[in-house]
This record gives C-alpha cells, structure tokens and sequence, in this order.
C-alpha cells in the first residue's frame, strides 16, 4: 500500500499539479469527478505552469514566432510540453500556442515536425514528445496530428530508432545510430493514441519500441552513443526534455501496458525511495521560465511516477477506489 502519509503530500491542494495527477493516475478517479476538475482547473493558475504561461507573447509564442524549438526550454514547443507534463487543461492561451506550433513546425513534405528548416532537424524524439502534447490538449483528431502520428509509424518502420543527432554525418543516413531516449519518446507520443484508434503502422511501431526497449539494459547510462560524457539516464528528473531517464522508460512501458516490466530496473528505482516512501528530484533543467522542484529533494512529479511503475509492476497498491480522498 502507498503510505497515507505520502498520499496526503501528494493530494496537497496548494499542489495542484500533482493533486489532479494522482487523483487521475493513482486513484483511477474520473475526470468528471468534481475533486479532479477543481485540481486540474486550478494548475494553470499556480506556479509553475502560471510561470511559464506569464511568460507567453499575446500571439501564442514564447521567446520568438519560429518552430519553437530554439532556444532550449524557453522556447515554444517546451512550453506546451511541460504544460501537457502539469496537466494543464486546454485554455485559450494555450490553444494559441498549439496552433502557433502546428502550423509554423512541420515539415510538410515529411509530415513531420522539425527543429529547424533542414530535413535533418526530424528527431524521434521531438515528434515523440509533441505528438503526446497534442493528444494531450485535445489535439489528437487535428488532421496535422494524424498525419504526424502516422509518418512517425512509418519512420520506425524504415529507420528503427535511428536519429540524424546520433549520427557522424546529419545527412548521411547510413552513419544514424539508435537512440534509446527517441524510442521512449515516441513510445509514449503513440501511447496517448486512444488504443481503438490505433492502426496496424502505429501498433507495429508501439510493438517494435517495446521490443527495442526491454532489448536493452535500462540499469546502465544508456545515452545517445555520441554523447560523450555520462547522460542522466539514472538520475530522475521532471520535467523532462529531449533527454529521457529510467523512470520514464519504465513509464513508456506502463503506459502501453507492456508485461512484465524489466525486474532490475524496476528495483533500482525502487532503491532510490526515502525512508518516508518518496523519491527525490536528481535532476533538474535549466533555463526554463519555472522551475518544479530542488535537486536533492522530495519531489511530488517523480514519486507518483515512481508509483504508477510499482503499482503496475505490483510491488505497491493504491488505496481501493472510493476509499481515500482528503
């Protein structure tokens, strides 16, 4: 059982971030649920998303009216990321921001979205990651979003996990190396796919990163391979990036119901727990216009992720649906 004490931090509501996600996530309470809606209405109004939402130009941008890529995190599409990461719902603001984003970042002719102008600016990870933004804020039917999700099922069918950033030569393919930290991204962008709406490109390629992920030893530092000092691949963070780290791998895997989960990596987050039954932040970003929490400390986003990965797992349990709530 996840100890009450731990439940009632996270259910702070001076939190509401966390509240609404552990209400959603840990307690399986329905979105309609009157506690779920105060919480997730209230998170665009408190730090940190109130923060990063402050920081917005009127026209929907944030920093300047680009990809939104650049400069790393202030720019837009971090923004609406780490936004979706909160919980936030949908508001006019930040329906400016999606459209600023859908219509000023795709490569056309690839149906992919792009850092930068050049094909070579087409990373797993950022469709990945936006894919999952706008599945998230109501996006998912947008005709720009289905046509993402699908040539991204088709770039894992012909490219595998292969990054132009993980290569010697960006526009030389045949030098592309696989990226672990791309895989876990696009596992979850295609995840927040309704399973019914999912066809057979974009099941294949959730079945192939599942294969490429539990292929892999997620308790070694597994960073991009021209990465040439050690990644935080094992030191948890949130939110979180172009990087990845164990924990969100784990969640990949969860989300798309894999089983069973890898029983090393599984303990070692499990060892990273305090004696109270919560997980610190060991990483943070920097540069970012709000920040979600102090390294070295308790942190609400990492420990209910940590939980949603036990409790799926089955080392740990949520209190039976109905029974708690503060």
């Amino acid at each position: 059982m996840i100890p009450s004490l731990v439940l009632d931090w996270l259910l702070d509501p001076a939190q509401p971030s966390p509240r609404y996600l552990t209400l959603r996530e840990l307690l399986g309470r329905p979105e309609d649920d009157p506690e779920v809606a105060a919480a997730r209405e209230a998170i665009v109004h408190l730090p940190p998303a109130r923060q990063i939402l402050d920081a917005q130009y009127p026209a929907g941008y944030w920093v300047k009216p680009d990809r939104g890529y650049s400069p790393k995190y202030k720019a837009t599409a971090w923004q609406l990321l780490f936004l979706a990461e909160l919980g936030a719902s949908c508001t006019e603001a930040i329906a400016r921001g999606c459209e600023h984003v859908l219509s000023a970042a795709l490569r056309r002719g690839q149906s992919l979205f792009s850092a930068h102008e050049h094909s070579t600016g087409i990373y797993p990870c950022l469709n990945g990651n936006l894919l999952r933004t706008f599945c998230h804020f109501g996006y998912g039917e947008h005709p720009v979003v289905v046509g993402v999700a699908g040539a991204l099922a088709q770039r894992v069918a012909e490219l595998g996990w292969a990054c132009p950033r993980n290569g010697t030569r960006a526009r030389d393919r045949g030098t592309w190396r696989p990226c672990v930290w791309g895989c876990v991204k696009v596992l979850r962008g295609l995840a927040a796919i309704p399973e019914g709406e999912r066809g057979p490109s974009v099941q294949g390629a959730i079945d192939e990163g599942v294969r490429f992920l539990l292929g892999q030893d997620l308790t070694r530092d597994l960073r991009p391979a021209l990465v040439d000092v050690p990644s935080r691949w094992l030191r948890l963070g949130f939110p979180l990036g172009e990087d990845s780290d164990l924990l969100e791998a784990l969640l990949a895997l969860c989300e798309v119901g894999a089983e069973p989960l890898p029983t090393e990596a599984v303990r070692l987050v499990a060892q990273k727990k305090d004696g109270e039954g919560r997980w610190p932040l060991e990483h943070a970003l920097r540069n970012t216009w709000a920040g979600s929490g102090e390294e070295g400390h308790p942190n609400r986003w990492v420990t209910l992720r940590a939980y949603r990965v036990l409790c799926a797992e089955g080392s740990a349990r949520p209190p039976a649906s109905g029974t708690y709530g503060p």
